[in-house]
């Protein structure tokens, strides 16, 4: 990966803004999962005000009405769309799909996420980080390919989280049936299954003109982490013995953001796709002397993504049959 890996000007400080500086988005519809919190706020609003028609797809409608208010007055652009959306459930995802219709997308930013939380299984039989971080987004993903390929070339991103590097793929147990939930993690395992998403969806959809990446945000300090106590951050080195914020760790959510909408827009991604990047640069490959950095193998493998895909589709299928 090393010779060839892309590289771009921007660094682990530009922002969302900085990133979109000279990028006319105008006619160009996108659509960001999560965008009333954190980093998903960053990303629709430097998007709205590159040109591009945002919907913000949230779970909670009065607060993604708010942000969406403030967006068009801060940025003077028109007030993206708000659209209700709950990755937690598979018949909110298929109404979402529904109500979008047949027109044409240009950007699917997949960036709700949710981390470290109680064991709990959805009305859809899945551990719910996996149905927030991998089974959700598969859906809604798939069900807007058509509109995706209608305005082509176009691109998925996938949020996922430098986490993944702490575990493998479980094909025989996603939902934690059987064997012990640690949630945490369920966390990592959830996004390696986003990785292994974006590498099966560019498989099936390159050659047709829509390609999927995947990111790491970096660590930024959002409501995401609300299941996270002191004594998880310190453990995990996000924070010291202290309290106080480890140097050079943390970035805004407008640096966050920055990689999702570098990933989006970027020419020189241009019909390219099944990557992860971070700091707007395809990531090095992981190493466990710098383990905060870089993609594992396991996560990009085509031949698990394959397979994964597979037992995805058959538990939607079996999901949606159920309801």
């Amino acid at each position: 990966m090393s010779a060839a890996r892309i590289r771009s000007r921007f660094t682990e400080e530009s922002t969302a803004d900085e990133v979109l500086a000279g990028i006319d988005l105008s006619g160009k519809t996108a659509i960001v999962t999560g965008a009333s919190s954190g980093t998903g706020i960053a990303t629709a609003r430097s998007l709205a005000a590159a040109g591009a028609e945002v919907t913000m797809a949230v779970r909670n409608v009065a607060a993604g009405e708010q942000v969406a208010a403030e967006i068009a007055r801060d940025r003077g652009v028109p007030k993206p769309r708000v659209e209700q959306l709950d990755l937690l459930s598979l018949r909110s995802v298929r109404a979402f799909a529904k109500r979008w219709g047949t027109r044409p997308l240009d950007i699917l930013i997949n960036n709700a996420g949710l981390m470290a939380v109680p064991f709990e299984l959805t009305e859809d039989g899945f551990e719910s980080q996996m149905a927030v971080n991998f089974f959700g987004p598969f859906l809604l993903s798939t069900s807007l390919a058509p509109n995706l390929i209608a305005a082509a070339p176009s691109r998925v991103v996938v949020v996922s989280a430098a986490s993944h590097c702490t575990s493998d793929i479980h094909l025989d147990d996603l939902n934690y049936a059987r064997r012990p939930y640690e949630r945490f993690d369920g966390y990592a395992h959830a996004k390696t299954a986003a990785n292994l998403f974006t590498v099966g969806f560019n498989r099936k959809f390159a050659g047709l003109g829509v390609t999927c990446n995947a990111l790491t945000p970096g660590a930024v300090q959002t409501n995401l982490g609300r299941h996270v106590t002191i004594q998880d951050a310190i453990d995990m080195g996000w924070l010291k013995d202290d309290g106080s914020v480890t140097e050079g760790l943390m970035k805004t959510i407008d640096q966050g953001a920055a990689t999702s909408v570098w990933v989006a827009t970027a020419p020189e991604l241009n019909g390219i796709g099944g990557l992860y990047f971070e700091d707007c640069q395809q990531a090095r490959d992981w190493d466990a002397a710098n383990p905060i950095k870089g993609v594992t193998g396991y996560s990009l493998d085509p031949v698990n993504a394959d397979r994964l895909w597979e037992i995805a589709e058959r538990l939607i299928a079996e999901a949606l049959t159920a309801h």
